[in-house]
């Protein structure tokens, strides 16, 4: 069978066909995969886990110290209330963190991670919004309280999307 080319690897006079060797084609890059910059990432995550316990914080005296409500502590508990302020800031820090750490799988698992990273913090701040409502504390309590976990949720959402941004160079949305 004729290849084409002579013994010495040119090309054969016999099939002037096969005059010229055979071309190499660039091979295509495979799949672009956002570059995670985990460290950025995760800075923005404890950044963002400050400024939430710090609205749980603001939102506590808003609620105590200017509109008179006792939120979280009888009203003699002044207008830092008591241990469950702390609570209240450490468990919006903890759930910053959270979401960081969600967003992270979700970046490097899932087609279009921010999409769903949008949905699952958006859904789980609207149960964070309506559980106050099945307590039995005053309805100025839980409308406080439902107001306060919503502007805690909207922070996180938004600054942890925002991190993740800018930790895949704009690739993550």
């Amino acid at each position: 069978m004729a290849s084409g080319y002579n013994e010495r690897g040119g090309a054969d006079p016999d099939h002037p066909e096969y005059a010229e060797p055979t071309r190499h084609l660039p091979r295509r890059p495979a799949a672009a995969t956002p570059a995670l910059n985990a460290g950025r990432l995760w800075s923005g995550g404890v950044a963002t886990a400050v400024v939430a316990a710090l609205i749980g914080l603001v939102g506590l005296l808003v609620v105590r110290a200017l509109l008179q409500i006792p939120y979280l502590a009888p009203a003699g508990a002044g207008a830092l209330g008591d241990s469950r302020t702390i609570v209240l800031c450490m468990s919006a820090a903890i759930a910053a963190l959270a979401a960081t750490g969600l967003a992270h799988l979700l970046l490097v698992s899932t087609p279009r991670p921010m999409a769903y990273f949008g949905w699952i913090v958006g859904l789980l701040t609207a149960v964070a919004v309506v559980l106050p409502f099945l307590d039995s504390e005053p309805l100025t309590v839980r409308v406080a309280t439902a107001i306060i976990h919503l502007v805690i949720g909207i922070a996180i959402g938004s600054l942890v999307t925002g991190a993740a941004v800018s930790a895949t160079g704009g690739r993550a949305a």
